[in-house]
């Protein structure tokens, strides 16, 4: 008898397995192997926002075909960083909202620990920076968007860019090491 219902169980959790759609079990992974090493690396806030920064530049730059024009770069960086990822446009433009989303958990993290750390104002700066010049190149995209997987990336991305850049504004006013505000 609980021969049968181990028997049972494993059946069911087998039929389950089984029948859950593939797409929810594989997603894909924002980040090649060699950036999730970068982030590793990156200990500090400030340096670990500086990858997820490049890592979104990297697919904006395949996004907007842009490698060309960056061939110097791109050789300067296959050792450390490997080729560029590849995907539809859909699938780079939800990867750029989920490092996006990344870089958004990593800042909280640190407040949270330390809500007076330095660095936090410093790798939000260079986040909201970032956001700028990625959302400047995507925003023309928006017109071209044809599938309900590139509508939910790119709500997925505005959603994160419209949450840096507010909590950008919140910060108070840089400040030089001379004691004056930059403009």
């Amino acid at each position: 008898m609980k021969l049968l219902t181990t028997v049972s169980l494993l059946l069911v959790v087998l039929f389950s397995a089984l029948s859950t759609p593939r797409a929810t079990t594989l997603q894909r992974d924002h980040l090649t192997l060699l950036e999730v090493d970068r982030v590793k690396e990156a200990q500090i806030l400030d340096k670990r926002i500086d990858v997820f920064i490049k890592a979104a530049n990297r697919r904006l730059m395949v996004l907007t075909n842009t490698q060309a024009a960056n061939a110097k770069l791109l050789k300067k960086d296959a050792e450390l960083w490997g080729d560029l990822p590849t995907g539809s446009r859909s699938e780079l433009i939800g990867d750029i909202a989920r490092i996006l989303d990344e870089a958004i958990t990593n800042i909280d993290d640190v407040s949270t620990r330390d809500e007076r750390n330095p660095l936090i104002p410093k790798a939000l700066r260079a986040l909201a920076q970032a956001v700028n010049n990625i959302m400047a190149q995507v925003t023309p995209l928006k017109d071209q968007v044809k599938s309900e997987a590139e509508i939910a990336s790119m709500e997925m991305l505005y959603e994160d860019a419209q949450q840096i850049l507010e909590a950008a504004k919140k910060l108070p006013p840089e400040v030089e090491k001379k004691g004056k505000a930059k403009n």
